[in-house]
């Protein structure tokens, strides 16, 4: 039996379509804002509940050139924003030990980036905030291995868990993506679409994704 995980009023892991939405990266106030409004009224008219995402630092972007964020302080206020108007939970990644903390001061969910999802000081100091962990699957492992970070954060007292499936590295440049669900974790699992940066659970119509993509 799957486990369930409570973000809000979401019971992940249930039968009940949930999104993860939201700007990739924190912009301009004035697009966080507008975005959420957009999501809200989706959200209520399609009745699906909504986890907002974005972040206030993307460090594993491929070029020192592109835009990573506002940083922590900034972001974290701009997050705090959203969740007091509109009242979304929020998720929000983070890439060292030392931001979990105050991640976890505003964002209901600490989401831990595919590429650092073995690092066991990361993912520790995330669950031992007392937060739901979003691990996101490193596309270098296979999915039973996912047990292992899952583990990594049970080991600290922090069962609340949902992973992430993001797909594996297949040939050159090449994703390919099994939603075949591990055979040994019974954590709530979620297929990100990151196309439209919208991820979503137990899907039974695309069509409230389509509309939260189209949300900038």
């Amino acid at each position: 039996m799957t486990r369930i995980v409570q973000v809000g009023n979401i019971p992940c892991g249930a039968d009940e379509l949930f999104l993860i939405s939201g700007p990739c990266v924190i912009e301009t106030e004035d697009v966080m804002l507008r975005t959420a409004e957009k999501l809200k009224e989706v959200s209520e008219r399609m009745k699906v509940p909504v986890i907002y995402k974005s972040s206030f630092t993307k460090d594993n972007r491929s070029s020192v050139d592109f835009y990573q964020g506002p940083g922590l302080d900034e972001g974290l206020k701009v997050l705090a924003r959203i969740k007091k108007d509109f009242g979304f939970p929020i998720l929000t990644d983070i890439h060292y030990p030392s931001q979990a903390a105050p991640a976890a001061e505003v964002c209901d969910v600490l989401q831990i980036p595919a590429y650092l999802c073995m690092q066991t000081t990361l993912v520790t100091e995330a669950a031992r905030t007392g937060a739901v962990i979003n691990i996101k699957h490193g596309q270098f492992l296979a999915p039973d291995n996912m047990i292992k970070p899952a583990q990594k954060c049970e080991s600290v007292g922090n069962s609340q868990i949902i992973l992430t499936e993001r797909g594996y590295t297949f040939g050159y440049n090449d994703m390919v993506v099994d939603p075949a669900p591990s055979t040994t974790c019974v954590r709530p699992a979620i297929l990100w679409y990151s196309t439209s940066r919208t991820a979503f659970a137990n899907t039974a119509s695309p069509a409230p994704i389509r509309e939260a993509a189209t949300a900038r």
